[in-house]
This record gives C-alpha cells, sequence and structure tokens, in this order.
C-alpha cells in the first residue's frame, strides 16, 4: 500500500521519530497512530488518527467514545477499539498511583484540584465524592460515594459521615462535578456544604473544602471563602 507508514522515510515514522525525539515530540495523532498501528484501505495509520480525532474533536471525546461509534470508521473493529481503551485504562492507572506514590501537600489548592479532575476524567454523569485526610493532610482515600443524573446527585450526609469515619478521617475534602456545566455552585450546592460542615464539627471531623470540578475549570469553596472557620467548641 502506497499510504502505508512503511512506506516514509525513516525519519517521519512515528515510532521512530519517538525513539530518537521523544514521546512529546509527536502529535496527538502520530501518538494514536503508534498504538493503532496499522490504518485501513484507504487511510494510513497516522491518517486514520487524525480523521478520528477531526471527527470527535478532541483526543479526550475520541477516548470517550463508544465502540459504535468508533466503528464507523473503516479500520476500526473490536480488536483496534479493545487497543484504545486499554492505553486509556492504562495511562488513568498510571495517573493514579503517581498520585498515591506522593504525598498531597493540601494546602496547596492547585494540586487538590489537579488530583480531583483527574477522579473525574471521564464522568459522564453527576458524581460526588469524599477524599479522607489523616491529622497531617495526607491522603487516606478517595471514593465516589454517590451517582448521579446529568445535573443532579442525591447525597446521604448520614452514610457520607459512616464512611469518613470508617476510614478513621480527621479531615475531609468534598467534591463533585458538572459534567456538562460550569464549575459554579448552585444554591443546593451551598446549603448541603452547609449541613455537611454542620455534621462533620458533631464527630470531629473538619471539613477542608468543597471542589466543584467541570471540563471548564474547578471551583474551591474555600478559596472563595464559604466555609465557616472550624470551632471545636
Amino acid at each position: 500500500m502506497n499510504n502505508s507508514i512503511k512506506n516514509w522515510p525513516e525519519q517521519e515514522r512515528p515510532r521512530e521519530r519517538l525513539i530518537q525525539q521523544g514521546a512529546q515530540s509527536l502529535s496527538d495523532a502520530e501518538l494514536l497512530a503508534i498504538f493503532l498501528r496499522s490504518g485501513s484501505q484507504q487511510h494510513s495509520a497516522v491518517e486514520l488518527a487524525r480523521l478520528l480525532i477531526q471527527h470527535f474533536g478532541q483526543l479526550q471525546a475520541l477516548m470517550d467514545a463508544s465502540l459504535e461509534d468508533l466503528r464507523q470508521f473503516h479500520g476500526i473493529g473490536n480488536s483496534k477499539y479493545a487497543q484504545l481503551m486499554a492505553v486509556k485504562e492504562l495511562g488513568k492507572r498510571y495517573v493514579s498511583q503517581h498520585f498515591q506514590n506522593e504525598a498531597l501537600h493540601l494546602q496547596h489548592s492547585e494540586q487538590l484540584q489537579k488530583f480531583l479532575r483527574f477522579e473525574f476524567l471521564s464522568e459522564r454523569q453527576e458524581v460526588f465524592g469524599v477524599l479522607c485526610l489523616d491529622a497531617h493532610l495526607r491522603k487516606i482515600n478517595f471514593k465516589k460515594l454517590f451517582y448521579g443524573s446529568l445535573n443532579t446527585c442525591e447525597i446521604s450526609i448520614n452514610q457520607l459521615l459512616r464512611y469518613a469515619i470508617s476510614e478513621h478521617a480527621s479531615s475531609i475534602v468534598i467534591a463533585h462535578n458538572h459534567p456538562f456545566g460550569r464549575a459554579e455552585p448552585s444554591a443546593a450546592d451551598l446549603e448541603l456544604t452547609r449541613l455537611i460542615q454542620q455534621a462533620c464539627q458533631l464527630v470531629e471531623i473538619r471539613l477542608i473544602d468543597h471542589c466543584i470540578i467541570s471540563t471548564e475549570g474547578s471551583f474551591s469553596f474555600a478559596e472563595h471563602g464559604l466555609l465557616r472557620a472550624h470551632s471545636s467548641a
């Protein structure tokens, strides 16, 4: 096939360029082509990767696409879909282990929000999670406790507290996502945060922050002065 990458000059082939210049030198399409390994009768792997990214608009949307959506492209079947999902899962596990192996310095909200943005990556519904911390603000565990619809999620404060207590948390950060909205609190978010903070004080657990995560950014209740000062009285 004339459009095969094997027929390209060696210095232009994605795999050879990655080895010689590093992965950062490759475009999204070229990186994707390495995993696809082969294209179709009409397109090389790089051309197929470019078509996929162009169709879905961005790499994230492509990696979140269903098998049915990807099968519309000649050259994409069960095997290549499995490869894409394996690459996506490996990336998630790599980043997850990276965060687990490094202490979270939660005095810096940027690192906290980066961690939470990763945890809510690819969620297509509203999800509410809890990050449990020890007395030195080190991460104990993060768990998604409640799942809702596109724009609502029912929360049980009692269940939230039971989980935090079971993890022996001294402090917690609560977080939820707005999968298709802006990272701004609603009146319901403000009231829920107030109720959770009151309940936490009753069991001597400190609510450090409530973060809202969206594709457009993130919002910290603590940064915006929306959490009352913790009182031990």
